[in-house]
């Protein structure tokens, strides 16, 4: 399956795009790409249902604080993010509030210090029941099972996704502008390597269990004043599975995991920013009857720059200039994370002034255009001065008369009209 095109560049906006701009770039490519406009064109058609998916996401602020933060695996059912801080059966306890639960997994985030200095966070706790299984608890099944007797016990049985993982890491400003690679230490639990999973001793096999007869149920029949009803409850010998270890693993204690710290080789994308989130698959935790492993999400914290201030895509830069380069006019040496460019300043630059150096921001994330630099420049006032430098400036200040100050010379015009 072809990976979903950035929302951002599939409407064509910054992504710190206000409302007004979203919905402008909507009407527009819906116009554009409309099928009245494009009968038999398979490719506008699609650009179209993108354009509406896109707008419906961006549109919502929730939607879009969920997209800005997980991406897409925000609105996948199948992702440990579904939901992002509000997925279905989340417990909250995570650092991101009641995030990465989606799945409908119950449990709570717990912190460890991981290796390598790495905060390292892991999901524990079994899955949630739903209402069914809840009256199904409550009245034993009765009814014929009619409460989710028999819903629990297909659940037992049925393959189930391993439980996903999540890794805080720290990277420096370039790293997130430019993108790298990194070798990460994650602790979890693994197949048992001696069992493949299975939880037997080697040679052996797993055995029908013989109280439910493998059906991983047991049914009940129970005489009332109504009549006479059956209930039908999860086996207690195999807790629903329909086998039995009768010979465990003595690696793994029949369990068919152990715990491992697996190092990895990850690649994060430039233009990565704070609480971004890198889905990395298949490297969760082992599934549970068959399924498939769980997920492992990277979550990034970037490190402040020394000069750069970062805002979505654009960088911001402060720099001090003197009175003469403002009031003359100077050519720039300005840094940029590409390197140092030449930039010039026209005479009589005010203080405060911002210039905007485009392309010369960060690169945006899964797009190749980049963000903007503004540059802010500031008038620094010269707070050391000897004799000689003094008498230059009250030199200079007797031949620069207050005609050639354009807000001073309008306040004096407006003071003496105040005091006539």
């Amino acid at each position: 399956m072809a990976e979903k095109r950035d929302y951002y560049d599939i409407l064509g906006i910054k992504r710190d795009a206000s409302a007004e701009t979203i919905k402008k770039a909507f009407r527009k490519l819906a116009k554009k790409y409309h099928p009245d406009s494009n009968a038999g064109n398979p490719q506008a058609e699609q650009m179209f249902k993108d354009v509406n998916e896109a707008y419906s996401i961006l549109s919502d602020p929730e939607k879009k604080k969920l997209y800005d933060r997980f991406g897409h695996a925000a609105f996948d059912p199948n992702s440990a993010a579904y939901g992002g801080a509000g997925g279905a059966g989340a417990s909250g306890n995570g650092p991101f509030g009641s995030g990465f639960g989606g799945t409908g997994q119950g449990g709570a985030w717990h912190y460890q210090s991981g290796p390598g200095g790495y905060a390292e966070y892991h999901f524990t706790g079994d899955d949630m029941d739903d209402m069914g299984d809840i009256f199904g608890d409550m009245f034993g099944g009765m009814f014929g099972g009619g409460f989710g007797g028999g819903q629990q016990q297909r659940r037992a049985n049925q393959p189930r996704k391993g439980r996903d993982l999540q890794k805080a890491i720290t990277i420096t400003f370039e790293e997130a502008a430019f993108g790298t690679k990194k070798t990460i230490e994650v602790n979890k639990f693994v197949e048992c390597p001696t069992c493949k999973g299975e939880g037997t001793k080697p040679g052996t096999s797993k055995k029908t269990c013989p109280k439910c007869g493998g059906s991983g149920q047991v049914t009940q029949s129970q005489k009332t004043p109504f009549g006479q009803f059956q209930s039908v409850t999860t086996c207690d010998r195999c807790g629903g599975s329909g086998k039995i270890i009768e010979e465990h693993c003595p690696e793994c204690k029949g369990t068919g995991k152990i715990r491992k710290t697996v190092k990895l080789s990850i690649e994060i994308p430039a233009g990565v920013d704070n609480e971004s989130v890198i889905p990395i698959r298949g490297q969760g935790e082992p599934g549970v009857n068959g399924g498939p492993t769980g997920d492992l999400y990277i979550v990034i914290s970037v490190k402040p720059h020394k000069l750069f201030k970062r805002q979505g895509d654009d960088l911001y830069l402060e720099m001090p200039i003197s009175f003469d380069q403002a009031a003359l006019g100077s050519e720039l040496i300005v840094p940029t994370l590409d390197g140092k460019v030449s930039y010039k300043i026209p005479a009589g630059t005010q203080p405060g002034t911002v210039f905007r150096l485009k392309e010369k921001g960060v690169k945006r994330l899964r797009r190749e255009s980049k963000g903007d630099l503004y540059v802010k420049v500031n008038l620094e006032i010269p707070t050391k001065l000897n004799s000689k430098q003094k008498k230059a400036i009250s030199e200079m200040a007797k031949v620069v008369s207050e005609d050639c100050y354009q807000k001073k010379g309008g306040f004096a015009e407006k003071l003496k009209e105040m005091f006539k």
